[in-house]
This record gives C-alpha cells, sequence and structure tokens, in this order.
C-alpha cells in the first residue's frame, strides 16, 4: 500500500495516525519532494473511476495561482495529468493506492475498507 502525503498538512497526519492505530502497514511518500509521475497519474485515476479533477488540490495555493479552476475545463486529460505531475502540491492529499483501491483525501469512513 502506498501512502502519499506531506507531513505538514494536518489532514495528512490524521490520516497517517489513523493508519498507524490500525496497524495497517503502508510505504510512505512525501508527495511534494517525490511527487507522483504521469504515468502513475494515469493510472490511479483509471483504477479510482473518478473523475480526474477529484485529483487535484482545489483549494491549495498553486491551483488558484495557476487560475486552474477556469483552465481545467478546456484542458486535455493529458493536459491535465501532465500539469499535476509537475508538483506534487497540486495533488489532493493524502491519497492511499492499494491494488485496486484509490482513495483521495482522509474520510475515516471511506478507509475503513483498508482494515
Amino acid at each position: 500500500m502506498l501512502f502519499l502525503w506531506y507531513p505538514k498538512c494536518t489532514t495528512c497526519q490524521k490520516a497517517k495516525k489513523w493508519l498507524d492505530d490500525n496497524n495497517i502497514i503502508y510505504e510512505a511518500r512525501d508527495i511534494k519532494t517525490d511527487n507522483p509521475t504521469a504515468v502513475e497519474l494515469k493510472e490511479w485515476h483509471k483504477i479510482s473511476g473518478m473523475p480526474l479533477k477529484r485529483f487535484f488540490n482545489t483549494s491549495g495555493m498553486l491551483y488558484k495561482e495557476y487560475g486552474l479552476k477556469d483552465k481545467l475545463p478546456d484542458m486535455k486529460e493529458e493536459e491535465q495529468i501532465d500539469i499535476l505531475a509537475s508538483d506534487g502540491m497540486l495533488v489532493k492529499r493524502p491519497l492511499i493506492i492499494d491494488g485496486d483501491k484509490v482513495l483521495i483525501g482522509f474520510k475515516e469512513e471511506d478507509w475503513i475498507v483498508l482494515k
């Protein structure tokens, strides 16, 4: 299981604590220093079945700075993946990848499937 997080993010810290408290084994990866690649994002998007927009950190400074709210609707999927892969801070976190499961953000009720 891969756990992508930003250590300074309080939601990520809560998610990590939840994983640890539930004795769930995972590989942690700092999303800022080791951001997801375009290949990874494309695969995770496919597995998740979710809209690609869900992978964007819409409350982040970079998202706002780049004006992505207005630009995303006109961007091709490839372009969106490339921009996500350009900086881990654009990616919604935390992110869990476990086989055929991809969880974005931390909601304890959704993460129960990891137990």
